[in-house]
Formats: structure tokens, sequence, C-alpha cells
């Protein structure tokens, strides 16, 4: 009796390096699509702090020019009245008398969020810290600067913003 053996080989299926080849393929092709993800939520997560941080500069800078405004309308006897004058190494600095709009930049002085507005007294602490720093470059001209600070991720960050303020009337 012959037996015979059948030599054709079955090709019906994955052979085992084929089904190797398919898994790493598609592993590489999620892991793409995950970390494409999770750096897309990082950037917008960065983008919209550094969007609150530079509208917090921009609103320090706003609440020095009200304090201006509002000693003009009110007939105060200066410009700058609600702005006191400090000497700081040698150069002369003004300090705002808002201390619930404005906080140093010190350790723990983190903008506080009271769910309509960003201030230094009532709310729920945020990342942001922000320090207005006025400087007087002449008789009737103001240098505001602002700056807006927060960490994320071990990485601190700033954005800050200048202008100068005039004495027009």
């Amino acid at each position: 009796m012959k037996q015979f053996y059948n030599t054709t080989i079955n090709k019906k299926g994955f052979t085992m390096v084929e089904a190797i080849v398919a898994i790493f393929i598609i592993t590489t092709g999620i892991v793409g699509v995950l970390s494409l993800a999770t750096q897309t939520i990082s950037s917008a997560t960065y983008s919209t702090d550094k969007l609150i941080a530079a509208y917090l500069a921009q609103e320090g800078i706003e609440i020095v020019r009200n304090i201006r405004d509002t000693n003009w309308l009110e007939g105060a006897s200066s410009w700058t009245d609600g702005i006191d004058m400090t000497s700081d190494y040698g150069l002369d600095h003004l300090s705002l008398t808002f201390p619930d709009l404005i906080c140093s930049l010190g350790p723990g002085n983190y903008l506080k969020f009271d769910g309509n507005f960003y201030n230094c007294t009532s709310g729920t602490d945020t990342k942001f810290k922000r320090e207005i720093t006025i400087t007087q470059l002449g008789v009737d001209i103001l240098n505001v600067s602002v700056q807006v600070e927060w960490q994320e991720k071990g990485k601190f960050h700033k954005v800050e913003a200048q202008e100068n303020l005039y004495n027009w009337k």
C-alpha cells in the first residue's frame, strides 16, 4: 500500500511572519495617531493659556489707563492720583493702590478667578501671576509694563506687554 503525501502547501491563511508584520504596522499606526492627538491637545492647552495670559497683560495696562482717565473725569489734582511713587534701586517706579487687581510675582501670589473676573483677593487660585511695573519717563509720561507668568508641565512661560501713557489733557 502506497501512501501519498500531499505536497501542496495550503495557502489559505497567514503565516506567523505575515501576522507579526501586520500587527507591527497596525501598532505603529495607532501609536502615531495617539502621539499626534496628545501633542495636539497639549498645543491647544498651551495656546489657550497664552491667550489668557495676553488678555491678563492687556488688562493690567487697562487698569492703569482707567486710573488715569478716572482722575481726569473726576478733576483730581494730578493725573497720577491713586498711583503712589516709591523708589527702587535708584529708579522711579510707581505702585498702584488697587491690591485686589494687581499681584506681585512673589511665591504664592497667584491670580484668583471668582467665576467672572481675575483678582488677587477672592476666588479659586489659577496658574497665573501678574506684575505691573510703572516707570515715570517724564513729567507727562508713564511707561506701563505688565508681566504675566505661569507654569505648565514643569516649564515656565511668560507674556509681557508694555505701553506708554501720556498726560495729554
